[in-house]
């Protein structure tokens, strides 16, 4: 007999998450503190759990019938995909992910020095690289990837202070990717000096008068503006200048390979990523900032934010699946009513969450009859479930491995 196994998931509560999007998702009160993402998934520093069992467990109870030969013999025993609902009420940390060969180095380097798993001293929590997709649920905000010199030194243009006059100073010398990277080193460093914090709240003055008296600018002024109230005298605020501004509209979505240097800002979404907790973070955070790491991992060629490919099935159109170059995840959303029924991804171990309504979910292996998600509810799916269809009415998000 094939099982579905519904999950139980847990909340992260970090100081920029939203104290009301994430409850009202799982229906559960308030309590006036932040929650800022449910992780749905078997990564070991939070995983869901089934019947009382840890997600990972079950899985490596038996690897082929819960993940199907072709995952387990590509990425062991293990489920090689993160979801997350993440709710963003302030701007998350700006940070960059490791590639797999820096990933495992810089774990290993962590682990040789006898730093906790669990310290806040580390920076490498796994092994794993971390390429990541976000597609908006709400009205999304953030930065991702760098802008050309070019535009950076317009948006500085009549910007006076020594910290900006560096910034200027590195692209007007070098507009390659290394003038990037040392105009992004120019600002990271500042955070060492004693003066850092009147030398940034000169700069974002600045910028904050040019804001008020009709900025040409005015939504990158305004974003170092909005940052700086949440993290004064940090030049993180300072080095959105050099990112890209992006707004997603629900259903709109952004890949942020491995060192892609971003923040999120603001926003509902769902987030799917290789199964991994590596962060390396510059700035916009009370957490460990490692310069070294980040800059050995960050990419500094200037380029547009990257958009997944996405395919729109159904009757309706009302399926659409989002897919990027990484073998980890893939993700699938749908909006389900009584007019048709909706096919699932039909291999591989797969994750579904009903984002509003009541759906059921049908497996064509199951012995126990469909199962019926509300919202908030979710289900991991095994290889050996086989065929998936939805039926009901509800908004429902799958990922799998493609």
């Amino acid at each position: 007999m094939t099982e579905l196994y519904p999950l139980d998931n847990p909340v992260q509560r970090y100081d920029w998450g939203s104290p009301r999007q994430i409850p009202e998702l799982l229906g559960v009160p308030a309590d006036g503190r932040p929650v800022a993402e449910l992780w749905l998934g078997a990564h070991p520093s939070a995983p869901s759990r089934s019947g009382g069992a840890a997600l990972g467990d079950l899985v490596r109870s038996d690897p082929e019938g819960m993940l199907g030969r072709r995952v387990s013999d590509r990425f062991g025993p293990r489920l090689p995909f993160l979801l997350k609902v993440l709710a963003a009420e302030r701007a998350l940390s700006l940070q960059v992910h490791p590639r797999p060969h820096l990933a495992r180095a810089g774990y290993n380097r962590e682990n040789a020095l006898g730093i906790p798993l669990d310290s806040p001293e580390r920076s490498f929590h796994d092994d794993q690289h971390k390429p990541e997709m976000v597609v908006a649920l709400t009205e999304f905000e953030g930065l991702a990837g760098f802008r050309t010199p070019r535009t950076v030194l317009g948006l500085l243009d009549g910007l006076d202070g020594p910290l900006i006059g560096r910034v200027r100073t590195a692209l007007e010398a070098d507009r390659t990717t290394s003038g990037v990277r040392q105009a992004f080193v120019e600002l990271l460093t500042a955070r060492t000096s004693a003066t850092c914090a009147d030398v940034v709240g000169a700069s974002v003055q600045a910028v904050r008068d040019r804001l008020a008296s009709g900025s040409p600018s005015r939504r990158a002024d305004a974003t170092v503006v909005r940052l700086a109230e949440q993290h004064p005298g940090d030049p993180g605020a300072l080095a959105s200048l050099l990112l890209n501004r992006v707004t997603l509209d629900p259903g709109d979505a952004l890949f942020l390979p491995p060192g892609e240097a971003h923040a999120y800002l603001s926003g509902l979404a769902v987030e799917v990523m290789a199964s991994s907790d590596n962060v390396l973070r510059a700035g916009l955070t009370s957490k460990r900032i490692d310069v070294d790491a980040l800059l050995e991992c960050a990419s500094f060629a200037p380029r547009r934010p990257a958009t997944p490919e996405i395919t729109t099935s159904g009757g309706r159109g009302q399926v659409h699946t989002y897919r990027v170059p990484v073998a980890e995840f893939a993700l699938t959303l749908a909006d389900v009513d009584a007019s048709e029924d909706v096919t699932l991804p039909q291999a591989g171990p797969r994750i579904v969450l009903c984002l509003d309504g009541s759906v059921e979910l049908t497996s064509d292996r199951s012995d126990d009859g469909p199962a019926r998600l509300h919202r908030g509810e979710s289900v991991f799916v095994p290889h050996d479930a086989g065929n998936l269809t939805l039926a009901g009415s509800g908004h429902v998000v799958c990922a799998w491995v493609p």
